[in-house]
């Protein structure tokens, strides 16, 4: 478990900068791509069209990370949206012998580990996906709807930090999005500023 106090260091060295690559627009369609999963299968976007999706960029070796699965909220978060439909893909866009990087032995690994309960854990090494949906850190989240069109880009929740402590009065984005779009209601929080380590694109 992290704290604030001892990893305020990485919260300055580890924490992207806001505008490094242009973001895929809310409103519009979603950058569609194909990707080899943990599962050994590939995934689309669009084969999951009439869906809801959720994207979940990660780094296993992310204090920022690991706040939210070391607490369960993301799989919380992942088993609750499943439940209901929702397609969650988590998505590693580390490059080769970057911090995260995994390979499908290590991601299913992972997976078990955690106990998460994402669809699927997808590899983006080339960080082609990455740069097209302009995700920044990990974590960093979108939400999909069923039409294809962009509803949601930014951070996990409200309050930036490796405390779990914060969790708790903290507005989780991701499950007050997918609400609102299972309500037919417009979506009242379209962006957020992501908070978390840098993705370790290559180059």
């Amino acid at each position: 478990m992290f704290q604030r106090t001892s990893l305020f260091s990485a919260l300055v060295a580890m924490t992207f900068s806001a505008s490094a690559f242009a973001s895929a627009e809310i409103g519009k369609p979603a950058p569609d791509f194909n990707l080899a999963g943990a599962d050994g299968s590939n995934h689309s976007l669009a084969g999951y069209k009439g869906k809801t999706v959720v994207l979940e960029w990660n780094n296993p070796e992310c204090p920022f990370v690991r706040k939210h699965y070391d607490s369960g909220n993301m799989q919380k978060q992942q088993a609750a949206a499943t439940a209901a439909g929702v397609i969650w893909l988590t998505i590693n866009s580390a490059a080769a012998g970057k911090q995260g990087r995994l390979d499908a032995k290590s991601a299913n690994a992972y997976i078990a580990e955690s106990a998460a309960k994402q669809t699927a854990y997808l590899f983006d090494p080339q960080g082609i996906v990455g740069h097209a949906y302009g995700a920044k850190t990990t974590p960093h989240l979108y939400v999909v709807d069923k039409d294809g069109i962009l509803r949601y880009a930014g951070g996990i929740d409200s309050v930036a930090s490796t405390d779990t402590g914060d969790i708790a009065a903290a507005i989780q984005y991701v499950p007050q999005v997918l609400a609102e779009l299972a309500a037919g209601k417009t979506v009242s929080t379209t962006r957020s500023e992501p908070y978390g380590c840098s993705v370790k694109y290559g180059g």
